[in-house]
């Protein structure tokens, strides 16, 4: 069992500083999913590896999905089985193996609409999506699917209206809480010796000739710049992917182009249902997916060549989730409803001339200059083969021989005895003094970690108490985003280490002063930071509202760019 370290402040210090010390075998650029995937790929094969990113950890689309970790059932109509085979085996890798304090099974239900033809169709396809994710051999832990009739289907959701359903179909995939995830890959890394470091830009590639020999990276907190050599450069940066080429001078193989995902959170009361629902619409589909205390109602798919950082959500895309979802339920919902949005950018592979509603959800890996690999596409579920994909390229490049990849056998931190803790909650409830319900709070975000937080509980009590406004999160989890998950800035702690910002009424700005004080310490901030932290989150959250009140892309880009970056104090 590997041992845990901390993303602590002083851990991204010692990382910089480490970075410019010697020539890595691997310099990963990009710290989403893929990127974090390809820096634990390379250093469990042995290699010396350094991840940077521009921004927090998962800032960009992957803190932003749907939360599914799926095979794609959509895919089997379009007959990409080789996509959805695929899927369907990390699915279970993720469930059973690699994060299963993460990821959880959520079940969904099909309405069916059609008599005669729409039943054996849909059971069809669905009875392919369970063999194939059999046949992956890492299946086990979901159930079957199985055929309801309408009674049966509305007393699994008796929010469905009558007449939109002669009877469903209802199946299983599991879900994630992508940021935290994503995360947690980062620390797993950086236990088996990666260099990690967030808010840290590259700005400049170092060249030999044609050959990228490393890259130039400026610490954002700091200012300060490092050099960092490397045998081989992996650009994981998503839809950053043609920008970062660019600095290489080339254009690369191929091009990434943004489409738009909206997703909408509301209140669980106000859809009465047990399971998920999955709905077809003229494009797509659309999922409402059950959330904690909420559902997550999504998603849309539109072109997006606006802000890249922060997408915004205009009262467009609000209107079309609602009036979709609407179509079947009895009570209908409101934009009064509507809880917290938040808009991500799927990075999709693109030709010279290609609308994205035809554009691949498929990754591919180039090697456009020496010493450059470039890898783009996909979907969350398959990052682990996205970046095992990357480093392979790399690594044939390398002189020395590199072990295969080793990532399907490596449980994230957190994973190696959670079975046994969450068996064990009503004794941990009762030695920590906490109920158990919160136990089970921590135990499905921390998994066998949780020992590090309920250690800072005892050391002082106060941090057992729940955040203002934020009844399900704990003070205490505020304090460990900032000493052991690499959060930065309060919205790091809002945003992704909690989902306070999307998960409350206020959006977290009651919480926001509380949560400033207490990671303060840990990082070190005056109280003009302080002031400047929580000024900062109360405009964002203000921006954010505004735009949802903007007719279109182009108003809500505006508005919601009126909110600055957050920087620190020099």
């Amino acid at each position: 069992m590997v041992k845990p370290v901390a993303l602590s402040p002083q851990a991204r210090a010692e990382a910089l500083t480490r970075l410019g010390e010697r020539e890595l075998d691997i310099l990963v650029v990009g710290g989403g999913v893929v990127g974090a995937g390809a820096a634990l790929d390379a250093v469990t094969r042995g290699l010396s590896v350094g991840l940077v990113e521009a921004r927090d950890w998962a800032s960009g689309t992957s803190s932003r999905s749907s939360k599914l970790i799926h095979g794609g059932l959509r895919y089997l109509e379009m007959l990409d089985f080789r996509l959805v085979a695929e899927a369907l085996k990390e699915r279970g890798l993720l469930l059973q193996r690699l994060a299963p304090h993460l990821v959880r099974p959520v079940p969904f239900l099909y309405p069916l609409t059609h008599r005669v033809w729409e039943r054996p169709y849909v059971g069809a396809g669905v009875l392919l999506y369970d063999t194939m994710g059999i046949t992956s051999g890492t299946a086990r832990g979901l159930p079957h699917h199985r055929h309801l009739l309408k009674r049966q289907a509305l007393r699994e959701a008796p929010a469905l209206r009558s007449d939109a359903l002669i009877g469903a179909v209802q199946y299983w995939d599991a879900q994630v809480d992508d940021a935290r995830h994503t995360m947690n890959i980062v620390r797993t890394a950086a236990c088996y010796g990666a260099h990690v470091a967030n808010r840290s830009r590259v700005t400049r590639f170092l060249r030999q000739g044609e050959r990228v020999v490393g890259a130039v990276v400026r610490d954002l907190e700091s200012g300060r710049e490092v050099e960092v050599r490397a045998k081989q450069v992996i650009n994981s940066t998503g839809v950053w992917t043609d920008d970062t080429q660019s600095m290489a001078g080339t254009r690369g193989q191929f091009h990434v182009r943004a489409s738009k995902g909206v997703h909408l959170l509301v209140p669980r009361d106000r859809i009465n249902s047990r399971t998920g629902l999955i709905l077809r619409t003229e494009k797509s589909v659309l999922f409402v997916i059950p959330w904690g205390r909420h559902w997550i109602v999504g998603t849309t798919d539109t072109a997006w060549d606006l802000d890249k950082a922060h997408p915004a959500v205009s009262s467009k895309d609000i209107g079309y989730l609602l009036e979709h979802v609407n179509k079947v339920l009895v009570t209908p919902l409101t934009p009064e409803d509507v809880e917290g949005v938040y808009a991500g950018l799927r990075p999709l592979l693109a030709g010279e001339a290609a609308d994205t509603s035809k554009l691949s959800r498929e990754h591919l890996v180039a090697h456009p200059v020496p010493g450059l690999v470039v890898v783009a596409g996909g979907k969350y579920t398959t990052y682990r083969v996205m970046a095992k994909d990357a480093v392979d390229e790399a690594v044939r490049n390398l002189d020395e021989k590199v072990p295969e990849s080793t990532t399907h056998d490596v449980p994230l931190i957190g994973a190696e005895g959670y079975p046994a803790l969450w068996n064990a909650r009503y004794a941990l409830a009762e030695q920590s003094g906490l109920h158990v319900a919160r136990i089970e709070h921590l135990l499905r975000r921390y998994g066998s970690l949780v020992s590090e937080l309920l250690a800072l509980v005892a050391e002082d009590p106060s941090l057992g108490e729940p955040l203002p406004s934020s009844d399900d999160y704990l003070r205490v989890e505020a304090v460990y985003a900032a000493t052991h998950e690499g959060a930065r800035h309060l919205d790091d702690v809002l945003a992704r280490r909690t989902r306070i910002s999307i998960e409350s009424w206020d959006r977290g700005v009651d919480a926001a002063r509380t949560v400033a004080d207490l990671i303060a310490g840990p990082l070190g901030w005056r109280q003009e930071q302080v002031d400047r932290e929580v000024d900062h989150y109360a405009k964002r959250v203000e921006a954010e509202r505004e735009a949802q009140h903007q007719p279109d892309d182009q108003t809500a880009d505006a508005v919601r760019l009126g909110a600055p970056e957050i920087v620190p104090l020099t």
